[in-house]
């Protein structure tokens, strides 16, 4: 029996970006198992988590809970989580491993390296986006920077999802006959895409705001990366029929809802969680803004394309350059990211201009008439996949 272990650090990775994958893999023989840390609730809620091991359940897939942490300074989290993914490993006869996010992708690699599997297991490692780049500060450059590079060492395929960290892991050592490989990104249905149908009427009546409001739409996880605070700060500015859409969970959400109280924008503002409808409100809403300030390539954003939204979008490294070679015919519209202290902290003076900035990206796109769709087929997901199964098995 072939049998692969899938492991990131938190579930939603898993669910969100390789349900897909997983199913392919098992149209090809292969038993799947997932492991991951089940109890992390920072990005998915106990709720939305507990529905996810029924899905997995559901398609007999195995869930291993592991203690992962999504911070490399928890040396508790690390050493247990170490020890339990050895002992997977060393119990089980799997001929592949396909591990993705850096901390727990490091520890995957460092148990395979011991386990009983070396040399008969092939190691697979999917980097959605360096954490080591510039801009960001030396010490988490440093420390990520050599995460992958040891890590990159026990590799058979490391798989980018953008140029520049193809370049960056071009200079890795890899394990003996290990590949670097590209591709442009995880990929999205367009076909699945197109069925559905948008409905902005029953949007804005499950939201009691008016039929003729302009809706910005955010789509993540509430943390300070995917920087939502930076358009609720600019919602004063802009008109007062403009409301401003979020989907996702996330710690920060009662900090945002304090934030939007003392700027009096508490009633255009919208926290709509977790939702399995995401294309359907993409194709109800206007304009959709993605003010992260650092990503690998985002779902999310080509997802809005396809559906039609007219788009907004920090300037992060590599994405434009990325969208004009994949994407023919798209208009983002980039708003040049402030000067960082550090990976999530920009100067403090220099936000000023930054909103000033990502205000007048809005109004321009709320001026302009609905854009024709660009084309995307370079990014379809069936193509991504096939290409992505054939470099791993």
């Amino acid at each position: 029996m072939k049998r692969v272990l899938m492991t990131a650090t938190v579930p939603s990775m898993i669910g969100q970006f390789n349900m897909d994958n997983i199913k392919l893999l098992q149209e090809l023989g292969y038993t799947v198992d997932v492991a991951c840390n089940f109890d992390d609730y920072s990005v998915w809620n106990r709720e939305r988590i507990k529905k996810f091991e029924s899905e997995l359940k559901e398609l007999k897939i195995k869930k291993i809970n592991i203690s992962f942490s999504r911070s490399p300074k928890n040396i508790k989290n690390i050493i247990n989580s170490y020890k339990q993914i050895k002992q997977l490993l060393n119990d089980k006869n799997y001929s592949l491993v396909h591990t993705h996010t850096p901390i727990s992708s490091f520890i995957t690699r460092l148990a395979y390296k011991k386990s009983n599997i070396y040399g008969t297991c092939k190691m697979i490692y999917t980097a959605h986006g360096f954490h080591f780049f510039k801009g960001n500060a030396s010490v988490k450059n440093f420390i990520f920077r050599n995460i992958e590079k040891i890590g990159a060492k026990y590799t058979n395929v490391l798989i980018t999802i953008n140029k520049e960290d193809y370049i960056a892991a071009k200079k890795f050592k890899l394990k003996k006959s290990g590949t670097v490989e590209y591709v442009p990104g995880v990929g999205i249905d367009i076909d699945k895409i197109n069925l559905i149908k948008e409905n902005k009427i029953q949007l804005c009546e499950e939201l009691n705001i008016p039929k003729d409001a302009i809706l910005i739409l955010s789509v993540g996880e509430l943390n300070a990366n995917k920087n939502h605070k930076i358009v609720i700060e600019i919602l004063p500015e802009l008109p007062n029929n403009v409301h401003y859409l979020m989907c996702g969970d996330g710690q920060l959400k009662e900090q945002h809802e304090r934030l939007a109280k003392k700027l009096h924008v508490s009633d255009r503002l919208h926290f709509l969680g977790y939702r399995k409808d995401v294309i359907k409100i993409m194709k109800s809403c206007d304009i959709f803004v993605f003010p992260s300030k650092r990503e690998g390539l985002s779902v999310a954003l080509m997802e809005a394309m396809a559906c039609g939204c007219k788009v907004v979008c920090s300037q992060i490294p590599g994405m434009e350059e990325w969208l004009d070679e994949h994407v023919p015919g798209q208009q983002v519209e980039f708003v040049p990211l402030p000067e960082m202290t550090r990976v999530d902290e920009p100067k403090e003076e220099k936000l000023p201009e930054f909103e000033k900035k990502l205000a007048e990206a809005i109004e321009k796109k709320l001026e302009q008439q609905q854009e024709e769709c660009p084309d995307l087929n370079g990014v379809s997901w069936e193509g991504i996949s096939r290409t992505v199964l054939e470099m791993i098995t």
